[in-house]
């Protein structure tokens, strides 16, 4: 309803209106290929390009890597920032590219988007990669204090030097990576930056989890911080039904940068193209 003089709006004023708002969609990148197709959904501090080193190995499959709203391409975007925002605005994405059978790879809180989709049992889905992901129930260690002190560890360059190599990386990464998780992690407006740490990450979607009908596989790194395997263990697989689970040697939390290679091979033998 139009609130100045609370009548409807017309058709032609509709159409303006909607040419010209900002884009409703996050921005995407679809590289067509053998399906299914994979949607990968990044981290929090993360964007599409965080992928880069995965896909560049899985040439020839169709796939989908999104910035989420309020996240380098699509910090443009209006919140909420909510999980379950995030969960909407992937399934109009793949609406969007006109995907119609796929599998949902997430990385952290990537993973934890993923589990809201799938728990919906979309038409097309076929499966569900959750990398070092977000559990269902939280882990003991997420307290209001240790949210609030994350919350600020992309306040600055410093912070997010600090963040990178002593709690999300166990292995010595190129500059040129560094440098792109240091510029990701500052992308964001400040509304989306705080979502995940005090709230995103203590939400329990136990209930949401244990609906999940599609195959499963859950990837951790061997010294992963953030996620530990233990956590994803006892916090996570329980509420899968039959999930699959493996440990990638020698890294930390940030997989798809330190691991690719490991993670392709585990992607593609849970999900080989048709």
């Amino acid at each position: 309803m139009n609130t100045q003089n609370n009548r409807p709006r017309t058709l032609i004023e509709r159409f303006t209106m909607n040419t010209t708002q900002q884009p409703l969609l996050p921005a995407y990148d679809h590289r067509p290929g053998t399906g299914p197709t994979l949607v990968f959904l990044h981290y929090w501090g993360g964007s599409a390009r965080t992928w880069d080193l995965v896909v560049d190995r899985l040439a020839g499959r169709d796939m989908l890597t999104v910035d989420f709203r309020g996240w380098s391409r699509s910090s443009n975007l209006a919140g909420p920032y909510t999980l379950r925002q995030l969960a909407d605005d992937t399934l109009a994405v793949i609406a969007d590219a006109g995907v119609t059978d796929y599998v949902l790879v997430g990385h952290s809180m990537g993973g934890k988007v993923a589990q809201l989709i799938a728990a919906t049992r979309p038409v097309g889905l076929r499966g569900i990669i959750l990398v070092g992901s977000g559990p269902a129930k939280p882990a003991a260690g997420i307290t209001p204090e240790y949210r609030e002190g994350l919350s600020h560890a992309y306040d600055s360059d410093e912070s997010v030097a600090g963040a990178r190599d002593h709690i999300l990386t166990a292995t010595e990464l190129p500059e040129s990576i560094k440098s792109q998780i240091a510029t990701d992690s500052r992308a964001s407006t400040d509304a989306a930056r705080t979502e995940w740490p005090l709230r995103g990450i203590a939400e329990d979607v136990c209930e949401h989890t244990r609906m999940i009908s599609v195959p499963a596989l859950v990837v951790a790194g061997e010294n992963d911080h953030v996620e530990p395997v233990d956590v994803l263990v006892n916090n996570l697989v329980p509420y899968l039904s039959g999930a699959d689970f493996t440990v990638i040697p020698n890294t930390g939390h940030l997989i798809p940068l330190e691991a690719p290679a490991d993670l392709v091979d585990a992607i593609t033998a849970f999900a080989p193209a048709a």
